[in-house]
């Protein structure tokens, strides 16, 4: 078992390493990651500039590589050919802050996940919920433990085709978890705001800023899971098609759009609940 272990924070973030001395128990484990902090930066493709990479050592002493690029691009690079093994699972983080509802389309922690979902590598998430936490040092113990968790039941049972996993953990004693739980995407609420300020010359900057995001805790999502202090395990797909809406907007009167009456039709023959389209029909395309 050869894993890619990776993040959005950065190569010496803490969570990194103790998520990697856990993925150790599993098998040989190769730790790519970006060379200062991504977090917020999403799925990103680097295209218009070279990726340059170093070798740097971890603090247990352990190798490790460092990208300039962003985390799905350290991933993009291990499955691309950096790695000369080929790698079996993915993992991501351990991030400090908790990753819910529309917070995946933000996170570089979920979207490295993402991008080995793409190559068609198993991959799993890892956050922790500690960004109100002012206990100083954040303690990783709970992660980690859940995170071996997760990574033994994947291992042992699979995950399905064009799935992967968001797993957030409560910042709390391991003693004081209530379970896991099998969630859906909940409702996060986001509290921004525009902060214009000027430079010494007088130029006017932003900074997009605000208080922290807080979440509508309902039950059966992963913002009510840790809001009962449970361990929340989101499966998520790159299909992101709204196939309840296709009937309705369907009957907008496309044929008076362009001058033509064009045959529209609602497709729904959609390939069965997480399987991606096979290696020769991506390679056609």
């Amino acid at each position: 078992m050869h894993i890619l272990v990776t993040n959005d924070d950065g190569v010496t973030a803490p969570g990194l390493l103790a998520l990697a001395q856990v993925m150790r128990e599993f098998g040989d484990v190769s730790v790519i990651a970006p060379d200062h902090d991504w977090s917020g930066g999403g799925h990103v493709k680097t295209l218009k500039r070279p990726l340059r990479v170093r070798s740097v050592r971890l603090a247990d002493g352990s190798s490790a590589l460092t990208s300039d690029g962003a985390p799905s691009d350290c991933v993009a690079l291990g499955l691309l050919g950096l790695l000369s093994r080929k790698v079996d699972l993915i993992v991501s983080g351990i991030n400090p802050m908790a990753n819910l509802g529309q917070d995946v389309t933000y996170s570089g922690t979920v979207t490295a996940a993402m991008e080995g979902i793409i190559w068609g590598v198993p991959s799993v998430a890892f956050s922790l919920d500690a960004g109100r936490s002012d206990l100083g040092d954040i303690a990783y113990e709970t992660a980690a433990a859940v995170a071996r968790i997760i990574i033994d039941n994947v291992i042992t049972h699979g995950l399905p085709k064009g799935i992967f996993l968001n797993v957030n953990v409560p910042y709390v004693p391991l003693r004081d978890l209530h379970g896991i739980q099998l969630t859906r995407q909940g409702l996060r609420v986001y509290r921004d705001r525009l902060e214009r300020r000027q430079d010494p010359r007088g130029n006017d900057y932003y900074w997009i800023g605000g208080d922290a995001p807080t979440g509508v805790p309902e039950d059966g999502t992963d913002v009510g899971a840790l809001d009962q202090h449970s361990v929340s395990v989101t499966p998520l797909q790159l299909d992101l098609t709204a196939y309840d809406a296709l009937p309705a907007i369907a009957r907008w009167g496309w044929q008076n759009a362009i001058g033509y009456t064009p045959d529209v039709r609602v497709h729904d023959d959609r390939l069965p609940v997480g399987q991606m389209p096979s290696p020769e029909v991506m390679a056609a395309a």
